[in-house]
């Protein structure tokens, strides 16, 4: 974030309400604004359940549509297992985050990656985070096309809702639509300068996602009473070394399915008593971690075997139940709502870093309105252009989780623990860091090694 060059000024209390604008390490967004000419109405700190829902939104994205993969690959246990321990990890990193931000008055995660590394490690923190949130935009940008206007993969057509339910026409083309959702719900979503301005929407994209589980779960409590499902694998099956390589190419889809550390400081930032933060990261992950575990219990329960990598490709089927395209219908439209609004969320930080790469001695991004618009008008085109002429970015996104997330999320939290410029880590924490790093550095490393043997494999085929 860019600010200008006063020294910090403590905070007295834990309170944010009347916080203002100073130095490197102030917030994009000042409380209350001192100088009228800004234009800012008052704003006195975001609420808990606000900060819950932004948080909340940011973590549940197109992670969950992958995670019953996962645990088709791991077996039902392990599987499960593995999606606790990501959430125990996730807690563990941002808890190192914000301890260690507090220690240095520090608000943003590119200033706490300079507070330990310098101005490199600054920018390699920006960078990680611009180039995983734009291949996640672009991601949730083809998925809501594909479910809306529809899909054609493998020589197989997949219509989308629109052309399910009127027809083949111009209209329901993917390019149409995603222009229409672009300039009706993208464009002003994320002109908002403050975070909490989306808490409404967020708790809208909360409700969606559990949705869609409500009715996974009602699909699958109906087969089972009428004796359609088997027994679903409980254990991994592993035949021989390339088996096992396959294990890890879950690790990106678990990692990116928790991911939402580059919107921590902006949300604390804004929250009315930053002492509640700890909280707010643990209701956030509760919430987040039972929609995946029952998302993941409940899609792999009911798809076996056949579950496919985006499991939202399977509601594409006959489900074998009454009214079961009204509901196909229904799970793919709400998912597609969701996005919607995750959307902006994301995007959020992608606008933050590409200011403090850019911009980083001008003054604050909020102050400048054509900063502001030039920023979000470019990075909304880039993402419109890729989700048009990119047929499908599955793998791309699936490298991006075994990197740029992966840093963000886990290796980069555990390196300012180990640097601890404040002698404040215990020797727990240094422990618990070391086997962070080494456990994310050796999966992904794997996991990247398997998928890419995976796609030369099949292109050789």
């Amino acid at each position: 974030m860019t600010t200008g060059g006063l020294p910090p000024k403590p905070e007295k209390t834990k309170s944010r309400r009347n916080k203002a604008v100073v130095d490197e390490n102030a917030p994009l967004i000042p409380k209350t604004q001192e100088n009228d000419d800004a234009g800012y109405d008052d704003f006195n700190g975001a609420s808990f359940s606000g900060a819950v829902f932004n948080l909340s939104t940011t973590i549940i994205g197109a992670g969950i549509m992958g995670l019953p993969a996962c645990v088709k690959k791991l077996g039902m246990v392990p599987g499960l297992l593995a999606i606790i321990l990501t959430a125990f990890l996730t807690d563990k990193s941002i808890e190192f985050m914000i301890r260690f931000s507090r220690a240095g008055n520090i608000s943003s995660y590119g200033n706490l990656m300079r507070d330990a590394f310098g101005k490199f490690g600054k920018a390699l923190s920006e960078i990680s985070v611009v180039i995983n949130n734009i291949g996640v935009l672009i991601v949730y940008m083809i998925i809501i096309g594909d479910v809306i206007s529809g899909t054609s993969s493998g020589g197989t057509h997949h219509s989308g809702v629109l052309e399910g339910w009127f027809g083949v026409h111009w209209w329901t083309g993917r390019a149409f639509v995603l222009v229409v959702v672009t300039l009706a719900v993208f464009a002003p979503l994320v002109s908002f300068k403050r975070i909490d301005s989306l808490r409404f929407t967020s708790a809208l994209s909360v409700g969606l996602a559990i949705v869609f589980l409500v009715i996974a779960v009602g699909i699958s409590i109906i087969k089972i009473i009428s004796g359609g499902l088997e027994m679903p694998k409980l254990f991994p099956i592993i035949t021989d070394a390339a088996s096992v390589f396959e294990l890890f190419t879950v690790v990106p889809v678990l990692v990116t399915a928790f991911i939402c550390h580059y919107n921590v400081h902006s949300i604390d930032n804004e929250l009315e008593n930053s002492s509640q933060m700890h909280g707010v990261v643990r209701t956030s992950l509760a919430l987040c971690s039972s929609v995946y575990l029952l998302t993941s219990f409940f899609g792999f329960l009911l798809f076996g075997d056949g579950t496919l990598d985006d499991v939202l490709a399977n509601f594409d089927t006959d489900l074998g139940i009454p009214f079961g395209s009204v509901l196909n219908d229904a799970v793919r439209f709400s998912y597609a709502a969701h996005l919607v609004l995750v959307f902006p969320v994301v995007f959020y930080a992608v606008r933050v870093n590409i200011d403090g790469l850019l911009f980083s001695s001008s003054r604050p991004l909020a102050l400048d309105n054509f900063r502001f618009a030039s920023i979000t008008s470019t990075l909304v085109a880039i993402i419109f252009l890729g989700a048009n002429f990119i047929p499908s970015i599955w793998d791309i996104f699936q490298f991006t989780g075994a990197t740029a997330a992966v840093c963000v999320g886990f290796i980069f939290p555990a390196a300012i623990t180990l640097r601890d410029r404040h002698n404040i880590a215990t020797r727990t924490d240094k422990i618990l860091s070391v086997f962070m790093i080494i456990l994310a550095v050796l999966s992904n490393a794997v996991a990247i090694y398997s998928d890419a043997y995976a796609m030369t494999k099949k292109k050789k085929a």
